[in-house]
C-alpha cells in the first residue's frame, strides 16, 4: 500500500495547499449551513415536508447547471473560478439566517448551492489533473479528512454559540469564514506547467456510460440522506439544534480519520470492492430507517449512513483511470450536472411521498443502492490504472 508523500514532497505542492484552503472553506461555509439549516426551516421558517423538499430540489438545480463551468472556463482559469465561487458560497451562507422565509430560504440556498456546486466541479477537476492515479486516491482521502476537520471545528461553534447568538449570528459566523478565505484565495496563482492541455466544451463519450450511471445513481441516492435522514431525526424524533449538531459533528470526528483510509484501501482493494461494500450497507441501512422508533438507534444508522456513503469517491477514482487526460475538467462539470439530474427530482417526489408515508422515500433509497450495485458489476479499470 503506497504511503501519501509528506507535505514538502507533495508533487504541484501550491495546488495542494490552495485546495486544502478552499476545502477547509467550503466545509466551513456548507456545514454551517448544513448544521443550521432543517431547524432554521422547521423552528423559524415553519417549512411544511412538502415545502422542504422543493427547497431542497430547488436547492440541487445549480448541481444540475455545473455545465455552466465549462462556459466560464472559457473566461476564467479554473484556479480563479473555484476561488469566486467559494466566495458565492459563503456570501449565501451568511445572508441565510436574516430571511426566515420560504422565499428568502429558496434566494439564499440557491446562492450557497451555485457556489458550492461550482467549487465542488472545480476542485475534483484540479486534483484529477494534477496529481496521478496513485496519489490522486490518497490527495482525495486527505482533503475530505481535512474537510471533516472544517466541519468539527465549525460544528464545535455552532455547538458552544446556539444558546448565545440567533441563527443569523451563527449563519454569518460561517459564511463569513469561507468569504475571507475565497478572497484570499483570489490573490494566489498555483498553476503548474507542463498539464495535458483541458478540451474546450462538453465532452461526453459512449465508453464512460457506466461512470455516468453511477455518478446519476449516486446522485439520487445521496439526496435520501442528506435531505429525508436528517428530516427523519428533527420532525419525527424531535432532534434540537444542539442535538443535531453533536451529530454532525461525530460524524465529521469518524469521517477525520476514516477519509484518508478510504484513499488508500481505493489503491489497496480497488474502487470496484468498496463500491460494493457501499452500495450493500446503504441498502440496509435505508431499510433499517423504516422500523426503527428508539432515538438512539436511529442516530446509529445517521451516523453509519454517512460513514458508508464516503466510499463513493471511488467513482472519481475509478473515472481518472479510464479517461483521456485531457477530458478531466469537461466531464467533471459533466458530471456533476448528471449527478444532479435525479437530484432535483428526488427531494420534492420524496417529499411529496413522505407526505402519504415517511418510509416511502427510504423504500426509494434501498432500491437505489440496490441499482448502484448491479451497475458496480460491470466496473473493470485497465491495467495501466491501478486495482479493481
Amino acid at each position: 500500500m503506497q504511503r501519501i508523500p509528506d507535505l514538502p514532497t507533495i508533487p504541484n505542492r501550491p495546488m495542494y495547499i490552495f485546495l486544502l484552503v478552499l476545502t477547509l472553506a467550503n466545509a466551513v461555509g456548507y456545514q454551517g449551513w448544513s448544521t443550521l439549516y432543517t431547524n432554521f426551516a422547521v423552528h423559524e421558517a415553519g417549512l411544511t415536508g412538502a415545502q422542504n423538499g422543493l427547497v431542497q430540489s430547488l436547492r440541487e438545480v445549480p448541481g444540475l447547471l455545473s455545465i455552466g463551468v465549462i462556459l466560464l472556463l472559457l473566461v476564467l482559469r479554473e484556479h480563479r473560478l473555484a476561488a469566486l465561487s467559494v466566495v458565492m458560497l459563503g456570501v449565501g451562507v451568511l445572508a441565510a439566517g436574516f430571511f426566515p422565509t420560504l422565499g428568502g430560504i429558496v434566494f439564499t440556498t440557491m446562492l450557497m448551492s451555485f457556489g458550492f456546486h461550482y467549487f465542488e466541479t472545480t476542485n475534483q477537476s484540479l486534483i484529477l489533473q494534477y496529481f496521478d492515479v496513485r496519489t490522486a486516491p490518497l490527495i482525495i482521502g486527505r482533503l475530505r479528512g481535512l474537510n471533516a476537520g472544517g466541519n468539527l471545528a465549525i460544528g464545535a461553534v455552532i455547538f458552544l454559540a446556539a444558546g448565545v447568538l440567533p441563527f443569523s449570528g451563527l449563519f454569518a459566523i460561517s459564511g463569513g469564514l469561507a468569504v475571507l478565505a475565497g478572497l484570499w484565495a483570489l490573490t494566489q496563482d498555483p498553476r503548474a506547467q507542463g498539464l495535458p492541455v483541458q478540451r474546450r466544451g462538453m465532452v461526453m463519450r459512449k465508453r464512460y456510460w457506466l461512470f455516468y450511471l453511477l455518478t446519476l445513481l449516486g446522485g439520487a441516492r445521496r439526496q435520501i440522506f442528506i435531505v429525508f435522514s436528517a428530516f427523519l431525526l428533527v420532525e419525527r424524533f424531535e432532534f434540537g439544534v444542539r442535538e443535531m449538531t453533536l451529530f454532525f459533528m461525530l460524524n465529521n470526528a469518524v469521517n477525520w480519520f476514516l477519509n484518508p483510509l478510504i484513499g488508500k484501501a481505493i489503491n489497496a482493494v480497488g474502487e470496484r470492492r468498496l463500491l460494493v461494500m457501499e452500495c450493500l450497507s446503504l441498502a440496509g441501512i435505508c431499510l433499517a430507517y423504516t422500523v426503527v422508533e428508539a432515538r438512539w438507534l436511529v442516530g446509529l444508522l445517521y451516523v453509519l449512513d454517512q460513514i458508508f456513503f464516503n466510499f463513493i469517491v471511488a467513482v472519481r477514482t475509478y473515472f481518472q483511470k479510464i479517461a483521456d487526460p485531457a477530458d478531466i475538467a469537461p466531464s467533471m462539470a459533466v458530471s456533476v450536472a448528471v449527478n444532479h439530474v435525479a437530484a432535483v427530482v428526488v427531494p420534492v417526489a420524496g417529499g411529496m411521498l413522505w407526505m402519504m408515508d415517511f418510509r416511502i422515500p427510504f423504500y426509494l433509497g434501498a432500491a437505489l443502492a440496490g441499482c448502484s450495485l448491479v451497475a458496480t458489476l460491470f466496473m473493470r479499470v485497465p491495467v495501466r490504472g491501478a486495482s479493481c
